[in-house]
């Protein structure tokens, strides 16, 4: 099997460390698409949280209502600056004995420092843990399956709460994570599933025999099915002035109706007058003048203003070239827009 390493084809990539494909990326786009296949994510960093205190201390620190946390339980979390800017965002999974956080390649350093200067007196020990875990995933309508069969793992499907409207009861939305990922054990790992599959969390010196029979595919085929299903990425669809509702946070990593956490009172003013300035959306891009789609950060424009930017862009099996882009609130549903050199249009659906 050929590999070919993010760093040989994209030097300056956040995402080095893994394979881009394993020599045909758009079978292997289809076979996430239509089946089931093995994505290396490793270069993910991760933190264990042990300690006694881990859930109520996560819950006060962090966007997501995580004080009941419990062994077989997974979400998503932010953590915002004083003002509700994105800083950092993480999938949390609890074991019973330790919350662990993965996090973007690039991020854990930062994520880690901030949940030390919080400790104070709290019994939790919060320390880097990617030399110890790795994170794969199964990707494809068969992924859930491929987990049963292979490593004895039955996983429910994730359960996302819908955002409340503005104005919302307090006492509306359920105490509890807005996102909840079935969470299993398995011998040399934690299976947590999730809306494109099942994340496996594996120490990195168990063996992948288990699994040596799933169709391997690269990240860049992961890219592609995820800017298809609108999934948003820390440092891709984000800039230092993100807030949640602009990048499709809100609904799995955000709850509405908890106590205070820093950032919340930026959180709750946007939501209640439902205005964020700017909005995540699926761009279509024609691929005349050129058939490279645009780099992250390439300006989208409108009659030659500047309306938002291209978070990612890929080549789709089916769809062509498409990009997730980050675009003013007041941009119409069908404008004319220009990113680099190609013309775009928002997706209808």
């Amino acid at each position: 099997m050929t590999t070919v390493l993010i760093e040989d084809l994209e030097p300056q990539s956040a995402d080095t460390g893994v394979a881009a494909h394993y020599g045909d990326p758009m079978r292997e786009q289809r076979v996430l698409d239509t089946a089931v296949g093995l994505v290396d994510r490793s270069n993910r960093e991760v933190i264990a949280v042990p300690g006694d205190e881990r859930a109520s201390w996560l819950h006060t620190l962090t966007t997501q209502h995580l004080s009941d946390l419990r062994a077989g339980q997974g979400s998503e979390l932010l953590v915002l600056s004083p003002h509700g800017h994105v800083e950092q965002h993480a999938l949390v999974t609890e074991d019973g004995t330790t919350a662990w956080l993965d996090t973007e390649p690039g991020a854990g350093a930062g994520l880690l420092k901030y949940l030390e200067m919080m400790r104070f007196f709290t019994r939790v020990e919060p320390r880097a843990a990617t030399a110890e875990i790795g994170v794969f995933s199964l990707v494809g309508p068969e992924a859930a399956a491929t987990a049963a069969k292979l490593l004895g793992v039955e996983l429910a499907e994730p359960r996302i709460f819908d955002v409340p409207g503005p104005k919302f009861a307090a006492g509306s939305v359920p105490s509890e994570p807005t996102a909840r990922y079935d969470v299993k054990a398995f011998e040399g790992g934690l299976a947590r599933r999730v809306p494109l599959g099942v994340d496996l969390l594996i120490h990195r010196d168990h063996a992948m025999e288990v699994l040596a029979g799933v169709p391997r595919a690269g990240l860049w085929a992961y890219e592609a099915i995820r800017v298809a299903h609108k999934v948003p990425r820390l440092g891709w669809e984000t800039d230092h002035r993100t807030i949640p509702a602009e990048a499709e946070f809100l609904a799995p990593a955000v709850h509405l109706d908890k106590g205070c956490y820093r950032g919340q009172e930026t959180v709750a003013r946007v939501h209640h007058l439902g205005r964020p300035p700017r909005r995540l959306e699926l761009l279509h891009l024609d691929g005349v003048a050129t058939d490279q789609p645009p780099a992250q950060g390439t300006p989208v424009t409108l009659d030659g203003r500047e309306v938002g930017f291209i978070g990612t862009a890929v080549r789709h099996h089916e769809l062509g070239m498409i990009a997730l882009a980050v675009l003013k609130r007041n941009v119409a549903a069908d404008a004319r827009l220009t990113a680099g050199e190609s013309a775009a249009a928002i997706d209808a659906g």
